[in-house]
């Protein structure tokens, strides 16, 4: 699992370096995923990943994010166990990505007040990619910036199918908040 998980985030950082260098690359192999699947008056169903990979080029705003799913950690052992071989097949579908880039990124204008920037690209969960646009707050920490945000996604768009017998006890719309602090 661990040099799996090297392997995976080696292609990722290759997917978005370039010529200019490492200086120019903004990392985490320790940013937070949380998603929030609850209906009310019934059993919560969240879950969160403590470490989550993802790069930011300072020059270009180019932009990738990668979760591994059975990194997702529930309350419940139960629900993460169905979670895993139900919903999400982590088996055949081992992680997510989202691949883009913000627009307008200037590292010079970034300051210890959050500012709102726009993030386009491509989410891929499941094995299905769709296009997705996400606000992105962004702002100055000690040793390089944080982002952080939320965005909203429907199982059915990712072809991942929820039983008749739960469906009304998981959302229509799962909200997944972020929380990245990128560094040299």
């Amino acid at each position: 699992m661990k040099k799996s998980f090297l392997n995976l985030f080696a292609l990722l950082f290759i997917i978005v370096v370039n010529t200019d260098g490492f200086a120019q690359k903004l990392i985490t192999k320790t940013g937070s995923i949380k998603f929030q699947a609850s209906t009310p008056n019934n059993e919560e169903v969240a879950a969160e990943n403590k470490s989550v990979s993802a790069v930011l080029d300072q020059s270009t705003g180019d932009f990738a994010a990668l979760v591994l799913i059975k990194g997702f950690r529930f309350k419940v052992a139960l629900m993460e166990e169905h979670f895993n071989e139900n919903y999400m097949e982590s088996e055949k579908f081992s992680k997510a990505t989202l691949k883009g880039k913000i627009d307008d990124f200037d590292i010079s204008k970034i300051t210890n007040t959050a500012k709102n920037f726009t993030l386009k690209g491509d989410l891929t969960i499941h094995g299905k990619t769709k296009p997705i646009t996400v606000i992105v707050k962004i702002s100055k920490a000690a040793n390089g910036i944080i982002a952080v945000g939320s965005f909203e996604v429907k199982p059915e768009d990712y072809d991942i199918e929820i039983p008749n017998l739960v469906r009304k006890k998981i959302a229509d719309k799962i909200k997944i908040s972020y929380n990245f602090l990128l560094t040299n």
